[in-house]
Formats: C-alpha cells, structure tokens, sequence
C-alpha cells in the first residue's frame, strides 16, 4: 500500500539483470540490494525509476522521435488504421476517444496488443484477436516497435524476477502457467492540448490523462525530455511529480500481473502462508479483466 512518500526512488537494476538467469542469483550481495530496494518500492509508492536496464538510450530517444513524427501527421493519414472492435481494439485513437473514469482524456494513442490468433482462447480471447495496425508512415515505424516491445518484455522480465524474490518466493514464480508467454500491452500517446486537438477537441478538460490505476501489473514509461507531466498520489492525497531521467524508465505496479491471457491471478502460496493460510483476494482471469477495461475505457 503505497504511504505518503515524497519523492520516487531511482533503482539502478543492472546487477539483477546481469545475474537474471545465474541459478544462484538469490545468493548474490547485487542481487539482494536490488531485490531489497524493489520491495520496498513497491509497498511505499509503487512506482520507482529502473536504470541501468540495458536498452540503448539512442532507441529509446528514437522511439520517442518516431512516435512524434506519427502524431505531426494529418488527421486523415492517422485515420487510416483507426482502433475499431472490430480490430481486437488496436489502432489510432484520437483525442477524447480514451475515456477515464467517464471524462474524455486530452490525448490521442495508438493501442498496441500481443496479437492473438483466432480461437486461441476462445470465447475469452475473442474481443482481442487480431494484428497490430502499424501505419507505413514515417518508414520503418514497426521495425522499431516491434524491437523495441522485444526489448521492453525482456527488461519486464528480469525486473519481475526481482519482484517474485522481493515477494519471498522463487525468481520464476511469475512465469510458466502464470506469466511464461506474457500479454504486454504497449500505448504509443501523444498530448497535442486542447488548443491545438486535431478532429476533436473536449474544451471542458485539459487534463492528457485522468487519475487512473494500471491494469496489468509493471508498466515501463518513457517519457519526453524535459516535461514534466507524469503525477503519482501518495497516500495523503499528495501529487508527486515524477520527471524524467534520462537513462531510466519510471516503472509502476498496477491493478494485477500481466500474464497469460488466460491464466487465473491469485495470490501466490508464499503470501497465503504469511496471511496465516488467509486468502484475501478472490480469483480472477487476466483476459477477463483486460477485456473488461477495454470495451469501457474507450469510445469508437
């Protein structure tokens, strides 16, 4: 639960990483700060900035430049792979599409989803089957997404490694059956203002992005040079800001873990045993609550 921290702590995470896949990483001294200062991340803020993680800034900042090239288009180019149900939800979206907490958020997105195959989850994976829609301009945009999403699952990986040890289990409680073939999501979101919305303007909000939770569990944020945007709440009501660092990711723990679409988030044993044998949370299905989230956050 988070207290009322005042400022976001900075991680670097590069010895968990290096000893990610070392059978003895618990063992190691590294390791073990990290894991320490992960723990206690989690349960203060939830949110902490991960440096040290190994992608090359020089893809980041590049992913950064794509994406705002994409949104400099024309309204009408952006349209042509407008986000649909019809698309498994994937695609553009444009401003006030994205709904929080019923207001219109003042920005526009485009929503990418691991592609489902038809029937692979039945009737539960039926709402998001489909493929990505990537536009041909500017050139080369899914090349480096899809390498940069490569990337991103691997560092999500690693540090969810440190979170199972952090939680007193097992680097691997978080992949197999749970989380083995993971469902990441990857939002691409441009913040043009209300003066300059193209398509669609909400003048009555101007907020890019209403208070919300996450609905997987880790969420990687890169963020723009030298805007400060991005708020977190403390206990106390307190919005604390978190700048960007260059070098580092702001990272954040949300509603449940992202993990197979299809398997079953319950509390692991090692916390049912530290709750006397006290199961505090029901059962549910990821793809469920995914689901859920996404046929009423968005309008279309």
């Amino acid at each position: 639960m988070a207290t009322d921290f005042k400022s976001i702590p900075v991680i670097d995470v590069a010895p968990l990483f290096a000893k990610c896949d070392d059978p003895k990483m618990v063992q190691d001294p590294g390791v073990r700060e990290v894991v320490k200062q992960l723990d206690q991340a989690c349960r203060e803020a939830g949110f902490f900035y991960a440096k040290g993680h190994g992608i090359p800034e020089t893809m980041v900042k590049e992913v950064r430049n794509i994406t705002h090239k994409f949104f400099d288009l024309p309204y009408e180019e952006k349209l042509k792979i407008k986000m649909t149900p019809a698309a498994g939800y994937r695609g553009y979206q444009r401003i006030g599409e994205n709904i929080t907490k019923g207001v219109p958020d003042m920005h526009e997105a485009i929503d990418c989803y691991k592609e489902l195959k038809q029937g692979m989850y039945g009737a539960l994976g039926k709402p998001m089957e489909g493929c990505n829609q990537w536009p041909h301009y500017p050139p080369n945009f899914k090349e480096l997404m899809e390498k940069y999403i490569s990337l991103c699952t691997e560092v999500s990986r690693k540090i969810m490694r440190g979170i199972a040890l952090a939680l007193g289990g097992s680097p691997d409680e978080f992949e197999g059956e749970r989380g083995g073939d993971a469902f990441w999501v990857m939002r691409l979101i441009g913040y043009p203002g209300a003066s300059t919305a193209n398509g669609k303007c909400t003048s009555e909000n101007d907020i890019g992005c209403g208070a919300h939770t996450d609905y997987g569990l880790l969420t990687l944020v890169n963020q723009d040079e030298n805007i400060t945007a991005l708020q977190v709440r403390n206990q106390a009501g307190e919005w604390i800001s978190a700048p960007p660092i260059p070098g580092t990711f702001v990272c954040n723990i949300g509603d449940m873990l992202k993990p197979n679409y299809d398997a079953a988030v319950e509390p692991l044993e090692v916390c049912v045993r530290k709750s006397s044998g006290i199961r505090k949370f029901e059962n549910a299905v990821y793809g469920e609550h995914l689901v859920s989230k996404v046929q009423t956050n968005f309008v279309t």
